[in-house]
């Protein structure tokens, strides 16, 4: 029912404060709209800068890759880490390594590869292997140790004969995988790096006597700064730690021959 004149009614006068107003609320919401659009430009931004520098090297490291585990001290950790591999070669092994713990390690890697390949059965090419990696003052004395270790008595052994040809039919494996490195001593001017490897040997084809398997060991070598990279100057050899045995099924003869040929190796770094 609608208030007559002569009816009393009661008005409510509010403070001027909070007196609504149209004008006032639209002022109040613009800069809400305005905070709450630099934040979604800025949060764009963030994810496009992210988008755009993933998988970029870090200039700070020497070209590692930025997702690269970094190195907690030296020789530290299990985590793959560390600098990408050299680019240049002499006699088809890895050289020009840096003048640093990492390239040491690096370095110890290669000669370990370069020493456990079928080429060191080979009396001309074991001899270049050892001139490229040896410190020349310890040249001599490596190549003399080397020669007895892989030639004669033990090639025979390995079912090779005195230049590491194979019987007609079959094909000789002798292959080293670095499986890590670890520096155990490390200076300006020397170094002593260990190797665990796992190596790949035997005879590989129809009717082989000795076919090929796995084995493990660890190479310890003593190396020097000269002539701008690492050489070696001494090693030693242990065997183990060998893993459990998995429950795998061998290979075929013509399956390991066809891995052999088709799969090459590998240069390394830290």
């Amino acid at each position: 029912m609608p208030l007559s004149d002569d009816q009393p009614h009661t008005r409510t006068r509010l403070p001027v404060g909070e007196q609504p107003s149209s004008q006032s609320s639209g002022r109040q919401s613009r800069p809400l709209r305005t905070l709450l659009t630099v934040l979604a430009v800025v949060t764009l931004l963030v994810v496009a800068i992210s988008i755009a520098n993933r998988g970029k090297a870090d200039p700070g490291t020497g070209g590692r890759s930025a997702d690269a585990a970094p190195t907690a001290a030296s020789g530290a950790g299990p985590a793959p880490s560390g600098d990408q591999p050299v680019g240049t070669t002499t006699n088809g092994i890895a050289s020009g390594f840096p003048h640093t713990d990492q390239g040491a390690q690096s370095a110890a890697a290669n000669y370990a590869v370069a020493i456990g390949s079928a080429d060191m059965f080979r009396t001309d090419s074991r001899h270049a292997i050892v001139a490229t990696i040896t410190d020349p003052s310890a040249t001599a004395t490596l190549q003399s140790r080397l020669d007895q270790g892989f030639g004669g008595d033990t090639a025979a052994r390995y079912g090779v004969d005195a230049q590491g040809r194979a019987p007609k039919g079959l094909t000789f494996v002798s292959r080293t995988v670095p499986a890590g490195t670890r520096s155990v001593d490390y200076s300006d001017g020397d170094a002593k790096v260990e190797v665990w490897c796992t190596g790949l040997t035997g005879l590989a084809g129809e009717g082989s006597v000795q076919p090929v398997k796995a084995n493990w060991y660890t190479l310890t070598f003593a190396l020097r700064w000269t002539g701008g990279d690492w050489k070696l100057t001494d090693f030693a050899s242990r065997q183990g730690p060998a893993p459990m045995p998995g429950d795998q099924q061998a290979a075929t003869a013509e399956e390991i021959t066809g891995a052999v040929q088709q799969f090459g190796g590998f240069r390394y770094a830290r």
